[in-house]
């Protein structure tokens, strides 16, 4: 009888692939949890409450109260899509399509970034052209 044992692995072996993803994933959330909590945080203290947006005594006020809600809309969704492109750009694992589905999620949270931040001068030229 032959009993031929198995070696041992290497202590520097590779581990299992789906060890790595949890790793990188697990890494990502660390690294996205206080962006999300400031930005969430910053939301609640500039917007204050939806129905004092509307109970200003000026147009001008409104307008104003109108730009902060869709400012912090906008970054919202924004940073929602910038966590769901960070996830799965870290649970990906080298698979090129899921790869790709995170980098469009990225550029997404890109735009609603830059969107965020020109929405006072959109509200400012339609605030103009109106009156």
């Amino acid at each position: 009888m032959n009993h031929h044992t198995a070696p041992h692995p290497h202590p520097t072996a590779r581990r299992p692939a789906g060890h790595q993803r949890d790793g990188r994933l697990t890494r990502t959330v660390r690294l996205l949890t206080p962006v999300v909590a400031v930005t969430v945080a910053a939301l609640l203290a500039a917007a204050g409450t939806p129905d004092a947006a509307f109970a200003a005594e000026s147009i001008q006020a409104v307008v104003n109260n109108i730009r902060a809600w869709l400012v912090g809309i906008l970054v919202a969704v924004a940073t929602l899509f910038l966590t769901v492109g960070g996830l799965r750009y870290a649970a990906a694992n080298g698979d090129p399509g899921e790869v790709e589905k995170a980098k469009l999620a990225l550029r997404s949270a890109a735009i609603g970034y830059a969107l965020a931040m020109l929405a006072p001068l959109f509200v400012t030229i339609v605030g103009q052209w109106v009156a």
